[in-house]
């Protein structure tokens, strides 16, 4: 029961963080271009593009909240692309498999550190 609550804990603390995140907080990415430093990287940027781009311009706020500043695991990003909160769909299983929704998480890992670089 305690770990239950920890988890959950955790998940409502991500939840708002990300929810509450909505103004951009980073310059515009210049200089050199980003290469994915494998294949899943690769994979998870053209999801990216397909699935999140549109509301999410470079993990910045546009439709959508910020998403890269947000200090919080990717595990909880993951939770929220499959449950949804305010405005934000939820993905489900059949329309972002698993293994996608690794493969966007760690394109937007590698996103991030790239421009903070």
């Amino acid at each position: 029961m305690k770990k239950y609550l920890l988890v959950t804990g955790i998940l409502f603390t991500g939840l708002f963080l990300v929810s509450h995140c909505g103004i951009r907080r980073s310059e515009p990415v210049t200089g050199k271009e980003f290469v994915p430093a494998n294949e899943q990287i690769a994979h998870g940027e053209q999801l990216y593009m397909q699935y999140c781009q549109k509301c999410h311009p470079a993990g910045e706020g546009g439709l959508g909240l910020a998403i890269n500043p947000v200090p919080v695991p990717q595990f909880v990003k993951r939770f929220q692309v499959r449950h949804g909160l305010g405005v934000m769909p939820s993905f489900k299983k059949d329309e972002i498999s698993k293994p996608d929704l690794k493969a966007i998480s760690k394109y937007m890992h590698a996103w991030k550190h790239y421009k903070s670089k």
